[in-house]
């Protein structure tokens, strides 16, 4: 029973911290051994179609529309296409006022990697970019994406989420710092090998690398760029690329997010079962197993299990010292997660305690979006989260 509670720690220390600890170590030794390669300025600039799905967007599609004739790529080389199937709002009226955008509408909502599918259908451009339409971009966004389409290994390029919190004094506080890990690991996996699936916020890929997944399909940004990587293409990571987005509206509307997520992530990891052959896939296995499979499936289990564990082995005359100080820690971090939802019930902005709170919602989700997936079902149609 010792070896199981300390090779269940060992897994969950891993997932959360050791992996990180070791990337970083791994990409600083590669970079004794790397010569900095620096984007060649003359380099032409390929043709690319930028893709917005949006479902009942009109409280916010003027924003993106001006957001999105202000990047500075080459007019000549930009083809524009909003698709709004299936929105009942104004959103296809509001877009179809810009004669320099190219409008996809039908009545019937498929969902949106049906949506997708059907613009990609119209695609004739070298590179693709796919982009939400709550979130805006950096100006020069698309040409910071491009740039790495020079190198023939690239089959795609991920720019960076980055998430605005305001001070409402709540727990999604806890997603701010959550995707400043989250772009810190990108940046490091992206420096040793490929990047583990690109975020639907701000993602490109090259045209002819497109594989339509299937019409189920929950998480198709992940998909879509993770068949390119299955094929031997990197994705590349890049922060100067960016997309902004505001917070879950509240933690529920957060948490409602993470569950999809989570059902999808479960789901993506049924399908692309073969890229943890180490044999075909070194790196990339190993990538895919750390950084994604553990925390979708495994690591959330065990830090219940772990927690439980912890109490039989000091009940059992395991006393030692050591096990009564891993329970006094987790208890104590469990207990500063409680005082952070005590706290945002009642709007008091003490940030510190939303992070292990967000953590333990984070891994609540997990759990909840495996249970939805194999018994509930999560349907590729989703009601979105509301933003602030």
């Amino acid at each position: 029973m010792q070896s199981i509670f300390w090779i269940g720690l060992f897994i969950i220390f891993y997932t959360y911290l050791g992996y990180a600890i070791l990337l970083f170590v791994i990409v600083k030794i590669l970079r004794l051994f790397r010569s900095k390669s620096n984007p060649t300025v003359t380099y032409e600039l390929p043709t690319v179609t930028l893709i917005v799905a949006a479902y009942n967007e009109a409280y916010c599609i003027e924003e993106k529309i001006s957001n999105t004739l202000a990047l500075t790529y080459p007019k000549n080389k930009l083809t524009i296409v909003f698709v709004t199937d299936g929105s009942s709002d104004e959103t296809p009226e509001i877009v179809a006022k810009y004669p320099t955008i190219q409008l996809l509408h039908q009545p019937e909502r498929n969902g949106k990697i049906v949506a997708v599918h059907r613009a990609m259908q119209t695609v004739s451009s070298e590179i693709t970019v796919f982009t939400d339409a709550n979130t805006l971009l950096n100006e020069s966004a698309l040409e910071k994406i491009c740039q790495h389409y020079q190198d023939p290994k690239v089959g795609a390029v991920a720019g960076e989420k980055r998430v605005e919190i305001d001070n409402s004094g709540d727990a999604t506080a806890g997603e701010g710092f959550y995707w400043k890990y989250e772009s810190k690991l990108k940046a490091w996996d992206s420096e040793l090998n490929t990047v583990v699936g690109a975020a639907g916020e701000l993602f490109s890929i090259k045209t002819a690398l497109y594989i339509p997944v299937p019409s189920d399909t929950i998480l198709d940004d992940f998909m879509i760029s993770m068949l390119i990587a299955k094929n031997g293409y990197r994705i590349i990571y890049e922060p100067e690329a960016f997309a902004l987005e505001t917070a879950s509206a509240n933690t529920k509307e957060e948490l409602k997010r993470k569950i999809r997520i989570a059902a999808g992530g479960i789901q993506s990891f049924l399908r692309l079962t073969s890229l943890l052959n180490p044999f075909k896939y070194p790196v990339l296995s190993f990538q895919y197993l750390s950084h994604r499979i553990l925390r979708w499936t495994i690591a959330p289990v065990l830090m219940v299990f772990v927690f439980v564990l912890n109490w039989f082995l000091i009940f059992s005359n395991h006393n030692s010292g050591m096990f009564v100080l891993l329970l006094v820690a987790q208890n104590l971090f469990y207990a500063l997660a409680l005082l952070g939802w005590i706290l945002q019930s009642k709007s008091i902005k003490l940030k510190l305690f939303f992070i292990p709170y967000y953590f333990c919602m984070m891994n609540y989700a997990i759990l909840a979006g495996i249970h939805r997936y194999f018994f509930a079902s999560q349907s590729v149609l989703w009601e979105k989260a509301k933003r602030k």
